[in-house]
């Protein structure tokens, strides 16, 4: 059994948003996103994949579709495989989320 510590993925990157891959199979991925203030995820569409997002710090944009929202801890959304979908940290703190993503494209 794989035990981790989700504190040992959380790990930034001044350059560009920063993918931390705690587990994955051949059916599904699950990272922590690290965004620095600024940072963002553009929009982008997977065809065959959902992905969901859980706020575990901060707070940004997402986007599924045409909407966007303001997330922060304890909230997350869910980007249904067809759907454009992305994240932006406009405030001035460090974001966190947890994604998980099936099946792993």
């Amino acid at each position: 059994m794989k035990v981790i510590k989700l504190s040992d993925y959380q790990v930034f990157s001044i350059d560009k948003m920063k993918k931390n891959n705690i587990f994955q199979t051949h059916r599904f991925f699950c990272d922590v996103y690290c965004f620095e203030p600024g940072q963002e995820q553009k929009g982008h569409i997977h065809g065959e994949q959902d992905k969901v997002y859980l706020v575990l710090e901060g707070q940004g944009i997402f986007q599924v579709g045409t909407e966007k929202q303001i997330l922060g801890p304890g909230q997350g959304t869910m980007a249904p495989a067809g759907e454009e979908h992305g994240v932006k940290n406009e405030s001035g703190q460090r974001l966190k989320v947890l994604v998980f993503v099936a099946p792993n494209p």
